[in-house]
């Protein structure tokens, strides 16, 4: 029975994320309104903390905002800290999914590694032993090291130049790792490497363990700003194509699913909050940067570095909600 109430909550989500919104675009002068508006609501908040089991991440600065907007028609509206760069971490996992999906199509997903709400810490290994085997979603880190797995690559070097360069076609810009970051993940990442063992020892692991785990802490590690990072979302958006440089990245019919499962696990076992409270697909990561799409119309992210006990940033996801809310932009409908 759970496991059928977990696939209707699915199929509930993946339905939502595909509906078309027939209103027309807020204007830029509304959306710098409400972004300006949600900057001073929640500037000074003091709730949360950095990351810490990433050492390099307790040293950012925790006092950094930032929101930003990018419309399907690319319009860019941004306040506060957006040009800083900040590590990427578990945002990227919706990316190095959708590269997998144009590679090898939507199902190698749902078969390989599944789709489904964990209900568990996102680095449990315990998710993996009570179920089948398999990663449970992509967006756990057990799912993300999965499909970094699936990418089709013969060394750790083709694995990687694929990654990073569909990342700047989302971004529309060059991007680095943050060799500290990289540095300081790579040296505490021991779980990381259990849980690709325990997925490679149940055939569900696809590539060989520890240089997937290498793979998958390198994407993590790519830094990005907050204006980059909104236009990454904002292709989601726009069916595929970078709303700026007017690139296809991906094909249409992927957006959907990609949606789907931020909807459905973009928070964690938060994911049912964020659901009640804002209703729009969103991702999480823990350099303090939250991504969310709002279907054929734009995406809003966040950045700010304290988190709260889910490991979701505390004042981003308090903007992007006033934003959502304001605009009455749920994907469930405005209620209004």
């Amino acid at each position: 029975m759970k496991f059928q109430i977990k696939s209707i909550a699915a199929a509930i989500a993946f339905a939502a994320c595909s509906m078309v919104h027939a209103e027309e675009l807020p204007s830029v002068e509304v959306l710098e309104k409400v972004a300006k508006e949600a900057y001073a609501k929640y500037k000074d908040d003091q709730g949360g903390k950095n990351a810490d089991y990433i050492p390099a991440l307790a040293k950012v600065p925790s006092e950094l905002f930032g929101v930003v907007i990018v419309t399907k028609n690319g319009d860019v509206i941004k306040v506060g800290d957006v040009d800083t760069p900040f590590s990427i971490q578990s945002c990227s996992k919706v990316f190095t999914m959708a590269l997998v999906m144009q590679e090898s199509g939507d199902e190698v997903i749902y078969d390989k590694v599944n789709v489904e709400p964990t209900g568990e810490a996102f680095n449990s290994i315990q998710a993996i032993e009570e179920g089948d085997g398999r990663a449970d979603n992509p967006f756990v880190n057990a799912g993300a090291i999965a499909t970094v797995s699936l990418i089709k690559a013969d060394t750790a070097e083709q694995r990687w130049d694929k990654i990073i360069k569909i990342y700047e076609k989302f971004a529309g810009s060059q991007l680095e790792v943050l060799e500290d970051i990289y540095t300081s993940e790579a040296e505490t990442n021991f779980r990381n490497r259990g849980i690709a063992a325990v997925l490679y020892n149940s055939n569900n692991l696809f590539a060989e363990p520890l240089m997937t785990t290498d793979v998958y802490t390198k994407q993590c590690s790519v830094g990005v700003n907050a204006e980059q990072l909104a236009v990454m979302g904002g292709t989601l958006a726009n069916d595929g194509v970078n709303p700026v440089t007017k690139e296809k990245v991906i094909d249409a019919e992927h957006v959907p699913k990609v949606l789907s499962v931020m909807m459905m696990n973009g928070f964690y076992d938060g994911s049912g909050r964020w659901a009640w409270n804002a209703g729009v697909p969103a991702k999480t990561g823990v350099g303090g940067g939250i991504i969310a799409v709002v279907p054929n119309q734009m995406a809003i992210v966040g950045f700010s570095p304290p988190l709260d006990e889910q490991g979701n940033s505390v004042r981003a996801q308090k903007a992007i909600e006033y934003i959502v809310n304001a605009l009455g932009l749920s994907v469930f409908g405005s209620g209004k």
